[in-house]
């Protein structure tokens, strides 16, 4: 058995700047920087059906670190961010239910 229930890290970071994204093919898209403690990051996410851009600043949100990047319409997204289905299918962030520190893993 792994010491580790998940092949991925999913670590949490906090959103230190958030912008629409409308260049994408995919609708309410938004970039994210994250910071997790010992880097920084970027991610893409379809985050605008549940979410105010604005208002992401400062939300402490799980993100997976280690499936490598891929670039969305020019931009490098280096981190998955981790979200659930909402009632109308679209992604709800998921977060800690209080501030913990940022860069801790998921166990």
């Amino acid at each position: 058995m792994s010491d580790h229930p998940f092949d991925a890290t999913i670590r949490v970071a906090e959103v230190t700047d958030a912008e629409s994204f409308p260049k994408t093919n995919k609708p309410e898209m938004v970039k994210l920087w994250l910071d997790l403690e010992d880097e920084t990051l970027q991610s893409a996410a379809q985050l605008g059906y549940h979410h105010d851009v604005e208002a992401l600043i400062g939300a402490q949100v799980l993100c997976v670190t280690d499936l490598g990047s891929v670039r969305i319409a020019g931009f490098e997204s280096e981190a998955l961010t981790v979200g659930v289905p909402g009632e109308d299918g679209n992604p709800v962030l998921v977060g800690p239910e209080k501030p913990v520190p940022n860069g801790g893993s998921l166990y």
